[in-house]
């Protein structure tokens, strides 16, 4: 990815936040990388180099800035918004994909050569898969060591290191310190709330509009999964090594994320999916630059600058709830859903049992620290209820089965790595499922930016509060002047409604 050096220097020169994660600095003559709203002092030119990632400053032998913390900036808006390979394999490398299977086990997710996979993303990011998920590695073992009270071979594996050795190694290089010393510098003190729970800030570009997003989850909140009181958020997860529960709360300049785990080696993938759920690496000034043009939109933009996408932690949950949502209200698929889960018997926590050399992991944590909210169902445990537990039409319950077989499969790939135009393609290939469905899929599972929902009944009805066309052809054809973005457009058209 090419880089201006002199767009980048000067957002560097005036601290601009909003260039955070899209770029990193780094200074040769101190041999650190920042992020672009450092505080220091601004380095001279002939001491400075861009880097499109943290990994690639890594590999040129920087170490991480300890003032500015560019580990810890929001991701790159542009990873959400491409539907490209690169795009797709960064979503799956912050979901822990490598870790978990390797780069062949990613290589063939997106069903490319190990070889072609490097280039594409040493030509994008420079760096390969590997370095990018020792990036992501070594944040999450910061992580773990400034906020919990886990021992350092603990923490070794838990952030997905294969030896001690390697972590200190790694820990050394880029933060320029020991592992225990990183953790003297933070005071010693691991936060309080029991064993497995970690609570970090999740940083956002702003604004953000806090209240537009818990409004939209509040009304969909299904009991005993989720629930939004007191302005957090909380949620049950089941992550690749267990389940987990998640509290989040926004603040200014960040939320904050209280996380109870049943194994840290899920922590990384749970932060991954709380930033997607809360759209919180999105570029809301170039979003709301585009919408405000139309004149149409320009006072609601006004009024309510920030306004995100909300998302998924889980692509099945998403593509469930549209297909129960399909010509019913909100309430009446909550109902439906609601229905679902009581009928589903509810997952035991599983004890994740591991030896690696002299390490022993059995971390399910005593029965009085598990998560009190469940995650939801998985394809296959749905695919397998009985007629009783669906409150709907023959026809609705036999489309939610064949959707639950088809991802249970493989077949439909709502993973953060899926291909966006084959699962639509797929998805209306599925009986019942229809152009409706599968953009609301697309939008809220798969996260894209640009979807529009012309013929929807609450579109249409916000179209005419803020007069605009309410045919849904004529809607579509204005709807070109809002390209990228016209998922956002679809979120504002529902508040209008």
């Amino acid at each position: 990815m090419e880089l201006d050096f002199e767009r980048c220097y000067r957002a560097v020169d005036s601290r601009d936040q909003r260039f955070d994660g899209w770029f990193y600095t780094g200074v040769t003559s101190t041999g650190i990388y920042c992020r672009p709203s450092c505080p220091a002092m601004t380095p001279k030119r002939q001491n400075v180099r861009f880097f499109p990632s943290a990994a690639a400053a890594q590999g040129a032998g920087l170490r991480a800035c300890r003032r500015c913390r560019p580990d810890a900036a929001p991701g790159s808006p542009q990873w959400d918004v491409r539907a490209d390979v690169v795009g797709r394999a960064v979503r799956l490398i912050a979901d822990g994909v490598v870790d978990r299977d390797g780069v062949p086990g990613l290589a063939t997710r997106l069903g490319y050569t190990e070889r072609h996979l490097h280039r594409m993303l040493r030509a994008e990011l420079g760096a390969g898969p590997l370095a990018l998920a020792r990036a992501q590695r070594a944040q999450t073992a910061r992580t773990l060591i400034e906020t919990t009270g886990l021992g350092m071979a603990e923490i070794a594996f838990a952030a997905g290191f294969g030896s001690v050795r390697q972590f200190n190694d790694t820990v050394r290089e880029v933060f320029g310190t020991a592992p225990s010393e990183l953790r003297v510098a933070r005071g010693g003190r691991p936060v309080a709330g029991g064993a497995g729970t970690i609570t970090l800030r999740l940083a956002y570009r702003p604004p953000l509009h806090a209240a537009a997003l818990l409004d939209f989850l509040a009304v969909r909140a299904l009991p005993g999964v989720e629930e939004v009181r007191d302005g957090t958020y909380r949620r049950g997860l089941r992550l690749p090594h267990g389940a987990a529960e998640v509290a989040l709360t926004p603040a200014a300049g960040h939320v904050s994320a209280t996380l109870r785990l049943a194994d840290m080696r899920d922590l990384a993938p749970a932060v991954a999916r709380c930033r997607r759920l809360l759209d919180l690496d999105a570029d809301p000034q170039a979003i709301d630059e585009t919408l405000a043009a139309d004149p149409a939109l320009a006072a609601a933009v006004a009024a309510e600058p920030g306004i995100r996408l909300p998302r998924a932690v889980d692509g099945f949950e998403a593509a469930l709830r549209a297909v129960i949502g399909q010509q019913v209200s909100v309430r009446s698929a909550r109902t439906t859903l609601t229905r679902l889960l009581t009928a589903a018997p509810v997952p035991q926590p599983s004890v994740d049992h591991e030896v690696d050399g002299d390490v022993e992991f059995q971390n399910p944590g005593p029965p009085h620290d598990r998560p009190g909210l469940r995650g939801f169902l998985r394809a296959e445990e749905v695919a397998g209820l009985p007629d009783s537990a669906f409150g709907m039409p023959a026809g609705r319950r036999e489309t939610v089965r064949a959707l639950a077989r088809a991802v249970a499969s493989g077949e439909i790939d709502l993973d953060p790595g899926g291909d966006r135009e084959e699962v639509v393609r797929r998805l209306t290939a599925v009986p019942g499922i229809g152009p409706w469905t599968a953009g609301y899929v697309a939008m809220r599972a798969l996260g894209d930016p640009d979807v529009l929902l012309p013929t929807d009944l609450a579109v249409r009805r916000g179209a005419a509060a803020l007069g605009l066309p309410t045919d849904p052809k004529t809607l579509d054809t204005h709807a070109e002047r809002w390209r990228p973005w016209r998922s956002y457009a679809v979120i504002r058209l529902w508040r209008a409604a």
